[in-house]
């Protein structure tokens, strides 16, 4: 068996983060789409916190997907194949979501929007404060001479 990406802790931290940082934004955006348009505004907050949490973590998601196959032959090839994949399909995704989402009479917009941006930007600030305090090697699988010649200059 190959030994885990020095990557994968980092991303399950960050999805884990993300996921608790994501409730506590909905449960705000809920509350303040509430106070300011209703049942709409509260439904708008929802669904703008829920799409701005799915779209970053489905990068991670398939990141640590690619990462199972560290060590197959291939498996550079299967790592940009998925991720590309993934990055291509969540544009799409994006793109139909607001098409779709913004169309409907119940969504309010502005509520929706601040709810996408306040997640997103949360999501941004849980991945550098994670990475931030991972500690990764800088190199890997190196030796070190253990005596140096002192001939050799």
């Amino acid at each position: 068996m190959t030994a885990p990406l020095s990557s994968t802790p980092v991303l399950r931290a960050a999805l884990i983060w993300s996921a608790v940082v994501a409730v506590v934004v909905l449960v705000v955006a809920v509350g303040v789409g509430a106070l300011v348009a209703g049942g709409d505004g509260a439904l708008s907050g929802g669904v703008g916190a829920a799409v701005g949490a799915i779209f970053p973590a489905l990068t991670a998601v398939s990141i640590l997907v690619a990462n199972r196959f560290y060590g197959h032959p291939s498996w550079l090839q299967i790592f940009f194949g998925v991720v590309l994949g993934g990055w291509l399909l969540k544009f799409v995704l994006v793109i139909v979501a607001f098409l779709v989402l913004l169309r409907l009479e119940w969504v309010v917009a502005p509520v929706f929007f601040f709810a996408l941006l306040a997640t997103a930007v949360s999501s941004l600030i849980v991945d550098l404060v994670v990475i931030s305090r991972m500690r990764l090697p800088a190199v890997s699988e190196t030796v070190l001479p253990t005596h140096s010649d002192p001939n050799e200059v």
